[in-house]
């Protein structure tokens, strides 16, 4: 069990809310922002610090049209050519038109972007792109953004937040999810649900980590708003957090998942013998970086036209495709033509860190290779952030709304969780205001009843399983894949998973159980979704089938009985 701050504890008795919020980065503090205004009780569940998430960790900044050399139907296109065939164009478009609006408002929540000695917006440019049309914060954006947010928050009088609440499961109307009597039992309908209802939600059990107790939430509405699942590979360059809660949580509530298999790798997280990948943004590239290999070779101009600003698959896959053929553990990436002022003005975080490692980035080249960055599939949601469980909403990464298709665009992450969050609360209030008209009965969720706790001992096989896990994904299902490679995959996850529902039910909950369930499942997805797309495309490269199948398909996802 991971260690949690030695401050006192911090009582969270089970309550009732309109809208529950699981997790703490942009999306879910911009939805929970507007949801509240809009007069609705929020409580916003996020299993560490309020800090902590994805967002805290972006650099790079938000794709959107600003420049009067640029316009909407370029940065379309732009994500069209990136999303290799798979993007829902309707969706591209609603999205990127939506963008310059919810820019505004986080303008008017303090955001100060970064701008030029003419007082205009310092736009950068990455892979993939057509135009400069990239606002950051220096390298510090998603930090920047997060800060603004949680300030907003903090004033908004109908919003609870729960620091070190880890949501284990939703509740629903039809089947009730979560451990009852310390095992696996048949689950009847909640008190005040009729067998021929739709299902819907009814709340959330969640484990509150200081005291080691589980908490029963009733709410009507429950956002996912998680991020991605990073944590899933050996090697990556997201938080501890990202551990795919929602995703997993999700598709055990019998909610469609699709396009799991298109895991983004970042192609330049900072090479280190320790094993940990931190972050050189593309940003950094879009300045003049230029990729290297082990001979010195700018080699990108061997892969694509764009050369060093290609779109992210195929720079990650000449990356590892030059690695392959030199022998060497990683590429260089070199931005020494820049001069130091510069770089520590552009990028101050990034600098600072190579500096703590030994490198200078104005007189050294950088040690890089790529790293598990971005979950590009997800639960499947509408426009509105609505998934096919009514009550339920995803937003964000944890979400699949057609925007990014086989591969994202750089940058069009945080672009997404704004416009989507907006969407979403609008969504939100009108499926609150209609619930309200009908007068459903009041739902009872029975309390949590704790777990039999077992041989404590045994709790070595837990960690023992975080690392075959992790080593199983990278080794087998990483940049290049083969069939062969994907079913020793699911072989090893299915042995995993036995193993994690017998821990699951004997044991006593607690963080990294709850973590280890989730990655465990979103594995299982990942290696399924890939097993299903015969093609090769994206970020999907699969050496039995090289070429792109004609017609352009998501895969997709559900369990039966959900």
């Amino acid at each position: 069990m991971r260690a949690v701050p030695a401050s006192p504890p911090v009582p969270v008795v089970s309550r009732s809310f309109d809208v529950l919020v699981i997790g703490s980065g942009i999306a879910g503090l911009s939805f929970a922002l507007k949801v509240a205004q809009l007069g609705h009780s929020v409580a916003i569940l996020t299993k560490k610090n309020k800090a902590d998430s994805n967002t805290n960790w972006a650099q790079g900044g938000i794709a959107v049209v600003t420049a009067e050399t640029d316009d909407f139907a370029k940065h379309v296109e732009d994500t069209l050519v990136a999303g290799d065939g798979l993007c829902d164009r309707a969706v591209v478009k609603q999205i990127i038109r939506d963008g310059p609006a919810r820019i505004r408002e986080l303008v008017e929540l303090g955001l100060k972007f970064s701008r030029d000695h003419d007082g205009e917006y310092d736009l950068g440019r990455e892979g993939g792109h057509s135009e400069r049309r990239i606002l950051h914060v220096k390298d510090m954006t998603g930090k920047a953004i997060e800060n603004a947010l949680l300030k907003s928050i903090a004033r908004e009088p109908r919003v609870s937040l729960f620091e070190h609440v880890f949501a284990i499961d939703v509740v629903t109307t039809g089947k009730l999810a979560g451990l009852v009597a310390g095992k696996k039992t048949a689950r009847k309908p909640a008190a005040g649900a009729s067998d021929a209802a739709p299902n819907r939600i009814a709340g959330v059990y969640a484990l509150d980590v200081r005291d080691g107790r589980v908490r029963t939430f009733h709410a009507p509405v429950v956002m996912l708003s998680t991020g991605g699942a990073g944590q899933v590979y050996l090697y990556t360059t997201n938080p501890d957090i990202a551990t795919g809660d929602g995703i997993a949580m999700a598709y055990r509530a019998g909610v469609e998942v699709r396009n799991m298999e298109f895991i983004q790798f970042h192609p330049t997280a900072l090479y280190s013998l320790s094993g940990k990948r931190f972050l050189i943004s593309e940003a950094v590239r879009g300045e003049g970086a230029i990729l290297r290999n082990a001979e010195g070779e700018a080699f990108m101009t061997r892969y694509h036209p764009l050369a060093d600003l290609a779109p992210r698959d195929i720079v990650a896959r000449a990356i590892d495709a030059e690695m392959k053929r030199t022998g060497a553990p990683h590429v260089w990436l070199d931005i020494t033509h820049r001069n130091a002022a510069f770089l520590r003005e552009r990028f101050p975080q990034i600098y600072r860190f190579c500096a703590a490692e030994g490198i200078d980035i104005a007189k050294d080249k950088i040690p890089v290779v790529p790293a598990a960055h971005y979950t590009c599939g997800g639960v499947a949601t509408t426009t509105a952030a609505e998934t096919s469980l009514a009550g339920l909403y995803a937003c964000g990464e944890v979400a699949c709304t057609g925007l990014h298709g086989a591969n994202r665009l750089a940058s069009n992450s945080l672009l997404e969780a704004v416009v989507m969050a907006h969407r979403g609360a609008a969504s939100v209030n009108a499926y609150l205001r209609q619930a309200r008209k009908t007068a459903a009965p009041a739902l009872v969720i029975p309390d949590w009843k704790d777990h039999h706790a077992g041989d404590e001992d045994e709790r070595v096989v837990l960690a023992h399983n975080w690392d075959e896990l992790r080593r199983t994904l990278w080794d087998y299902v990483s940049i290049m894949r083969t069939t062969k490679r994907l079913e020793r995959a699911r072989t090893r996850i299915a042995n995993l998973s036995r193993e994690i529902q017998e821990y699951y039910w004997n044991f006593s909950v607690d963080p990294r159980l709850l973590e280890l369930r989730n990655l465990v499942q979103v594995a299982e997805l990942i290696v399924e979704c890939a097993l299903q797309r015969r093609e090769s495309r994206g970020l999907h490269a699969i050496a039995d089938y090289p070429k792109k199948q004609r017609r352009a398909e998501s895969s997709k996802l559900r369990r039966k009985g959900g």
